[in-house]
């Protein structure tokens, strides 16, 4: 082959070569990958309900609350409750022991203040029996109480006692806070636990979950 058929041929390959670069480049703006959905991480509040797997409920065979070992030992004398107490607290004040002994708390379900650590309720965002139907009844015992003792700040709530066992073990197509204007947080809050841990919301429960953004 001589020197210009040889020119040629590398001319021919190099202008091949450029229009398959530009033509991937094209399709590439065209059809830009999807953002993976979050798996076992999210922000402290999250309106990605997409994210959230709908599945029917399971069943509440071999539940119990011991299964969620709680309130676990957090060292100097201090178990998760008084944790959460000091913290979601104003002017705390604790003993020896770590007992809240003063202190006022803002229960934000229904903007009631408490002025006795002993009406103070913790609650569970998503509630140990919710967990346990939306998959934590798969987890080792470990994990749950990895769950129950969460100080991340959006599982582990104070309120009042009254509102804490109005919600029982409900979800939001059950049970919602008094305070409307408390939803948007409620509901990303939620979502966000159940994005974190990996659990499932029935079609119910996502679909007030949804409601509730609304209010965002």
């Amino acid at each position: 082959m001589n020197r210009a058929a040889v020119t040629s041929l590398v001319v021919f390959v190099l202008l091949v070569a450029l229009g398959w670069y530009l033509s991937e480049l094209q399709s590439g703006q065209e059809n830009p990958p999807s953002t993976p959905v979050p798996t076992g991480s999210t922000p402290a509040g999250s309106s990605d309900l997409a994210a959230v797997q709908i599945a029917p409920e399971g069943k509440m065979t071999g539940y119990s609350r011991d299964r969620f070992p709680h309130w676990a030992s957090q060292g100097n004398s201090c178990d998760t409750r008084e944790i959460v107490l000091q913290r979601q607290g104003a002017d705390v004040k604790s003993d020896k022991e770590c007992k809240a002994v003063s202190g006022t708390w803002n229960s934000p379900y229904d903007n009631v203040v408490i002025k006795d650590a002993g009406e103070v309720d913790i609650d569970h965002t998503v509630p140990l029996a919710e967990a346990w139907r939306s998959g934590a009844d798969k987890w080792t015992d470990d994990q749950r109480k990895a769950f129950a003792n969460d100080l991340g700040g959006i599982q582990l709530l104070a309120v009042t006692a009254k509102t804490n066992r109005g919600k029982g073990d409900q979800d939001p197509a059950k049970w919602k806070p008094p305070v409307q204007t408390y939803w948007c947080t409620y509901a990303q809050h939620w979502i966000a636990v159940k994005i974190t841990y990996k659990l499932a919301a029935d079609q119910a429960e996502h679909d007030a979950l949804a409601g509730m953004l609304q209010t965002c």
